[in-house]
């Protein structure tokens, strides 16, 4: 059995004849196939949100920019969000191919938006895994002695670059170990997440909450927003913990379906996390109302971490499951924040955008190696960078996240609308799942975009100051210019050709999905079944 070149001119894998036919050049990547299920996909796509992190970032400080209205600006932050999963169910259905965006855009718009789109990914990849790397650190020592070792930096830091570095083995191991993890962290989370309401509602029932804040209608209503800039704030706030769903589609050749199986998954895993997120906001609300001293969300104090406020006073003797859970949700991010850019940058590297090692699976566990190495390597190195540079610049390179998550997802939206261009007025299901849901999601994502870097330029947004701007303005457009910088680099080598003319991929290339060394291809139905094309 021979390896012979695919049709960018790469090794795509063996061929062998089939009833005595000379086979055409086969189309699998290497990936494992057939290894995840809707109950997987979906466990992944929640950990990848890491919703009780997520939470503790963000709640004091939607709170903070809409007061009672938290609970509807949960809500409405959502609705771009479903919009776009709507755009990656219907491309996946179409292209599964573990590229996502950098695939689907390039297919849509050429392989410029295309690169810029997969640099998205990336980027805002390595950025989250620093923070997250960061927080993992931090709650460990919380929980270890009298806490004090999670206010050393050079501690945190070292402990949070050995979390990137155990569950980058992890990813390498491959999607079955790492999905069996996932399912005992996520246990943990929401059994933390649902112990918080419970506990919330008993304190309530039995008059315990005294400075608590009697639910309203009002708190839903979209209408009842005081403050213009202040919704717009909140709203991207809550962009940012609903990040993460789109790991499961990264994953769609390693699924038993790959067709139909992580578009489900996304939009289950969006539905869950809106309810999730909604529960836990009223509870809060209900429970240490709104004021600004004590308990109270609308408490300066309290914004940085509302749970390790809440612990003790909700929850007593078991506030540390708390504490437990952000540790929790921290950790499990970190490995599923690996999963997609890895896959993305190994997409990249088939279709001739990235050097060739970017290419390389492990011929054992099936998994993109090089690139999983790569993005533990590349986060580490960044995560140690902006800590030894400056602690301020990297909380404002966190804030910066926004840009690249609005500006990737946007892509993907306007992707889909013109990829199926053609086919919009063959149904209504057509014309608003594959046109209307998206284009709306994408406009809305549009504006989040150029609003946050309206806010950002402002010298008071975040902690820093860096050319006379506001730093996490200067870090967010910094990221996606270095991207520009680095694709023009890499188009200059005659590897890069075949893809920067449009010949490794475009419209009509045909999907590389996996298939396994005995000749078995995915039926439509998910299963396995011999003598597919080669």
């Amino acid at each position: 059995m021979t390896s012979q070149p695919d049709a960018t001119g790469g090794s795509a894998g063996p061929r062998r004849s089939h009833n005595g036919v000379v086979p055409g050049p086969p189309t699998g990547k290497g990936l494992a196939i057939a290894k995840l299920g809707l109950w997987g996909s979906t466990v992944i796509g929640l950990a990848s949100t890491a919703p009780v992190y997520s939470l503790v970032a963000t709640l004091g400080f939607v709170v903070a920019a809409v007061g009672a209205q938290a609970p509807i600006a949960f809500i409405i932050a959502f609705v771009p969000m479903l919009f776009i999963a709507f755009a990656y169910r219907e491309l996946n259905n179409r292209v599964p191919d573990c590229g996502t965006t950098f695939t689907w855009a390039t297919k849509a718009f050429g392989p410029i938006l295309g690169w810029m789109g997969g640099w998205g990914v990336a980027i805002a990849g390595i950025i989250v895994l620093a923070n997250l790397s960061q927080v993992a650190g931090t709650y460990l020592w919380l929980l270890i002695g009298d806490g004090s070792l999670a206010d050393n930096p050079w501690v945190v830091t070292a402990t949070g670059v050995v979390f990137i570095a155990a569950m980058t083995y992890v990813s390498y191991r491959g999607v079955e170990l790492g999905e069996r993890i996932q399912n005992i962290l996520l246990i943990i989370q929401y059994v933390a997440l649902a112990l918080f309401v419970v506990a919330a509602i008993w304190k309530i029932s039995t008059g315990q909450a005294e400075t608590g804040a009697t639910p309203e209608l009002s708190w839903f209503n979209p209408f009842a927003f005081e403050s213009y800039s202040g919704f717009i704030e909140a709203v991207l706030l809550c962009l940012f913990i609903y990040w993460g769903w789109d790991t499961c589609l990264a994953l769609n050749e390693e699924t038993k379906d790959p067709k139909r199986i992580p578009g489900r998954a996304a939009v289950l895993t969006c539905i869950v996390l809106v309810g999730t997120y909604v529960a836990v906001t009223v509870a809060a609300m209900a429970y240490a109302g709104l004021g600004d001293s004590g308990v109270g969300l609308g408490n300066p104090d309290n914004q940085d971490d509302i749970f390790l406020v809440l612990r003790d006073p909700l929850l007593g003797p078991l506030g540390f499951v708390l504490v437990i859970a952000v540790l929790v949700s921290a950790v499990s991010s970190t490995q599923t924040t690996i999963l997609p850019t890895a896959r993305g940058t190994l997409a990249m590297a088939v279709y001739k955008a990235l050097p060739h090692a970017f290419e390389n699976v492990h011929p054992k566990f099936k998994t993109p190696s090089f690139s999983t190495l790569m993005m533990g390597i590349a986060a580490t190195v960044y995560y140690v960078g902006m800590t030894l540079i400056s602690d301020n610049i990297l909380q404002d390179s966190i804030l910066s996240l926004g840009l690249a998550i609005a500006f990737y997802y946007a892509i993907t939206g306007f992707a889909c609308v013109w990829f199926f261009r053609r086919e919009l007025t063959r149904s209504a299901r057509d014309l608003w799942f594959k046109g209307i849901f998206p284009l709306l999601g994408a406009l809305m994502l549009t504006y989040a975009f150029v609003q946050s870097l309206i806010d950002m330029w402002d010298v008071d947004y975040g902690y820093t100051t860096l050319l006379g701007v506001g730093g996490a303005f200067v870090i967010g457009v910094g990221s996606l210019l270095l991207g520009v910088v680095l694709m023009v680099v890499w188009s200059r080598f005659g590897e890069a050709r075949p893809f920067f003319r449009g010949e490794a991929l475009n419209e009509d290339t045909e999907v590389l999905v996996p298939e396994d060394e005995y000749g078995l291809e995915r039926s439509v139905d998910g299963g396995l079944t011999s003598g597919g094309a080669w």
